[in-house]
């Protein structure tokens, strides 16, 4: 489906519509009260579909009295967010250009998210990792040792865990990740894991350090993936379209992984994307997601497609055609 009109007139918020209604969340921001028009109290996003030959139907209410509730086929959820474990969307904006150029910080949650989607049972060992990070920083700030070491211990055995899911989940993401890269240009690309497992001497090597800091100086909080062509690190030494077409490949390459995991290939919504591709590349991106499932591409103009889409919207202030 490729949906067009000017700028303003609503694209993204058609686009986002469909990540709160598939995700239980928005792509672009984690307050819900952004997503409700100005003006009024509440919004509702109401999806119909099907997957294999069971027919499905996901409603999601924004209140900013109530919070937010969402329904699948009729059954209450205990939080949206469960949507995610139902059904599976990829979403490309231009912001997300950050997992490229970005510090390592947004590479690191970018990987941790496919980690989740990839190994849906470690889903929860970063924000567990990250918990234990916080209490061990909160009695190293308390000052006492004997505080320290139980959560030392702990920090040491889900930071061992999350670097070896972490690795897992580039090797997975790495052939997938360098095939679409080259198909699009990109030449010899590569993910590379950046840092060691903490062991807990290690740890204890640096305690007296740690104690006059107040935070933990060791551990996959503090390491970073290196995407990367051939000998150029993409976010010192890659052009702006040399970034773009990375993000475009991790995406490419995660939808092929889940594709193979689930009964149906995940909903792809690429937001601008055309902009800034010359017309091979642009060629090759849709060959790259025809038949693999639905893809919701954003443009200014239907010419920015090579060829016909499937589905042709148009798009104007309030209204979709």
């Amino acid at each position: 489906m490729l949906a067009v009109g000017p700028n303003g007139a609503g694209k993204t918020n058609l686009l986002e519509s469909l990540h709160v209604g598939t995700q239980g969340f928005s792509p672009r921001t984690r307050s819900d009260a952004e997503l409700i028009r100005f003006g009024e109290q509440a919004a509702a996003i109401r999806l119909e579909g099907a997957r294999g030959s069971a027919p499905t139907r996901i409603a999601v209410t924004l209140s900013a009295l109530e919070g937010k509730r969402a329904e699948l086929n009729g059954a209450r959820l205990r939080a949206a967010e469960q949507l995610r474990s139902e059904t599976s969307t990829l979403v490309f904006t231009p912001d997300r250009l950050a997992i490229v150029k970005g510090g390592p910080a947004a590479r690191r949650a970018y990987f941790d998210r496919v980690l989740a989607r990839l190994h849906p049972a470690r889903a929860a060992l970063p924000a567990d990792y990250a918990a234990a990070l916080a209490q061990r920083n909160a009695a190293l700030k308390g000052g006492d040792r004997s505080a320290v070491a139980p959560w030392t211990a702990q920090l040491a055995r889900l930071g061992a865990s999350l670097v070896e899911s972490r690795v897992e989940t580039l090797d997975l993401l790495g052939p997938p990740f360098a095939a679409a890269a080259a198909e699009l240009g990109l030449d010899s690309s590569r993910l590379a894991y950046e840092g060691e497992t903490p062991t807990p001497d290690e740890f204890d090597a640096r305690l007296d350090r740690d104690l006059d800091r107040g935070s933990t100086g060791l551990g996959p909080h503090l390491h970073d993936v290196s995407i990367a062509s051939a000998a150029r690190d993409l976010r010192a030494f890659g052009s702006q379209g040399e970034q773009r077409t990375a993000v475009l490949a991790l995406l490419l390459a995660e939808a092929t992984l889940l594709a193979g995991r689930r009964e149906e290939p995940p909903l792809l919504l690429l937001d601008d994307v055309l902009s800034e591709l010359d017309l091979e590349r642009r060629r090759v991106l849709i060959a790259q997601v025809d038949g693999r499932g639905q893809t919701l591409i954003t443009a200014t103009t239907a010419d920015a497609l090579p060829g016909d889409p499937a589905q042709l919207l148009r798009v104007s202030p309030g209204k979709v055609e």
